[in-house]
């Protein structure tokens, strides 16, 4: 049966020389049948209640509009009639302008929130979804077959469980080079604890914005991230040392323990956070004009207080269990690229290429063969320790470049590199002019030349 369907009025409207036809509803229909049956006395309204599903004092009222007005009583009174809660006709006209204009890109839950806070418009969500989906700028995902993973409860406490992540995408929209974000999140709170912008998943990257994180909220109980050779040696044949990347052994000296996840979905939280910075904050750098990665950072603090108002939750227990940093706790020196070296007999070793000559006022045999470990920092400075106490050096002698290892995810940085020719090349010598009234003028900035 259809949920719609036309019906006769009743004889007491026929009587009343009333002639027309009234669109009722099936259930309305029903309500019909179960008065006639109350009329002709086949029920007691106690029964007329249990056939409809009501009260008995509703039965009241719909059987007085009935013997009032007949079916046309039952019919609801605000069919066909425009809604109380309509919108503004110019308000919609309004907030249309505002989605062609400045957020035909948008999400219809981002550009609520941005008409809500900027324009001060009084709409829902699914308002703005509806009326971008009839303009044709939004579509509604399809349904997709829903794969079953295992379901994990968050930690109890903060700072328990921290899932990191890089995430590689155009955030400043060809603004500025392509550049990836490190995102750090709580598993228990699903706050962000660290945000940076770097050029490539680097293991100085995520020194740099671990150092941050621990100078500010102190040392986490773990960090859990994929299996990116960071955080973990996917060879096996290339097992050197203690087994550990260089990330994870300054983890380790720290006291954090590094987990890796077998799947995407297993450390969704950072996963689902990377896709929404991805549509909400690069539409927001957009909004304030932010154009590089260095504002970009300085921005970050205030959009990850926000990000946490919106979507942060309570944990299930009120213990932060950050450790903050000891006095043993040397960043400077945890957070650098470490390697084991022997002395040669000359007191000699070679790092990158490059050979060391140990200076000191021991005896050379004191220190033959002995084990020196190599530090080096994000500017390239080298550190060598001895017993942990630094050793002085000079540079003795510097290889070519060679070709040069880079990881799968850092060759699009490695391909943007500038080539430097150099010192000797022909193209530093300048030409020399033919003509003897010609000087040339002298190696200044363009910036600095006068008009």
């Amino acid at each position: 049966m259809s949920p719609f369907c036309k019906v006769k009025m009743s004889p007491r409207e026929r009587d009343k020389k009333v002639d027309k036809t009234v669109t009722m509803s099936e259930k309305e229909i029903t309500r019909v049948e179960v008065m006639q049956q109350l009329k002709d006395k086949q029920i007691n309204q106690k029964r007329a209640a249990e056939q409809l599903g009501v009260s008995v004092r509703q039965i009241k009222r719909i059987w007085k509009k009935y013997q009032e007005a007949g079916g046309a009583g039952l019919v609801h009174q605000r069919r066909g009639k425009p809604s109380n809660n309509q919108m503004d006709p110019e308000v919609l006209q309004r907030v249309r302008d505002l989605i062609y204009e400045r957020y035909r890109d948008f999400g219809p839950t981002l550009a609520c929130e941005k008409l809500v806070e900027r324009h001060r418009l009084k709409i829902s969500v699914e308002r703005v979804r509806q009326l971008m989906i009839s303009e044709g700028i939004w579509k509604p995902r399809r349904k997709r077959k829903e794969r079953i993973f295992q379901m994990r409860q968050r930690r109890a406490c903060y700072g328990e469980l921290i899932q990191i992540d890089g995430s590689d995408y155009d955030w400043f929209e060809g603004r500025s080079p392509r550049c990836t974000l490190l995102v750090f999140v709580d598993d228990a709170t699903g706050k962000l604890v660290e945000l940076r912008f770097v050029p490539h998943e680097s293991f100085f990257g995520y020194c740099e914005a671990a150092r941050s994180y621990f100078e500010r909220c102190g040392k986490p109980g773990a960090f859990y991230s994929d299996k990116h050779g960071i955080f973990h040696l996917n060879n096996p044949k290339t097992l050197q040392g203690d087994g550990l990347t260089e990330f994870g052994r300054a983890m380790q000296q720290l006291g954090i323990q590094i987990i890796c996840a077998n799947t995407p979905q297993a450390k969704g939280r950072v996963e689902r956070a990377n896709k929404t910075l991805q549509d909400r904050l690069s539409k927001e750098l957009r909004l304030r004009g932010i154009n590089d990665p260095e504002r970009a950072n300085l921005f970050l603090s205030e959009y990850m207080t926000d990000y946490n108002h919106r979507f942060g939750v309570e944990p299930r227990s009120s213990v932060d269990v950050h450790q903050p940093l000891s006095v043993s706790d040397d960043l400077d020196r945890i957070l650098t690229r470490q390697e084991m070296r022997v002395l040669s007999n000359a007191l000699t070793l070679q790092y990158h290429k490059v050979i060391y000559q140990i200076q000191t006022t021991r005896p050379a045999y004191a220190m033959r063969k002995a084990r020196v470990t190599v530090c080096e920092n994000a500017q390239g400075k080298i550190q060598i320790l001895y017993k942990n106490q630094p050793l002085e050096y000079t540079v003795f002698h510097r290889q070519k470049p060679q070709a040069e290892v880079v990881p799968a995810k850092s060759i699009d940085y490695a391909l943007r590199k500038p080539y430097k020719p150099a010192p000797d090349h022909p193209w530093r010598k300048g030409y020399k002019s033919t003509s003897p009234k010609y000087h040339a003028p002298p190696k200044r900035d363009i910036l600095t030349l006068d008009n």
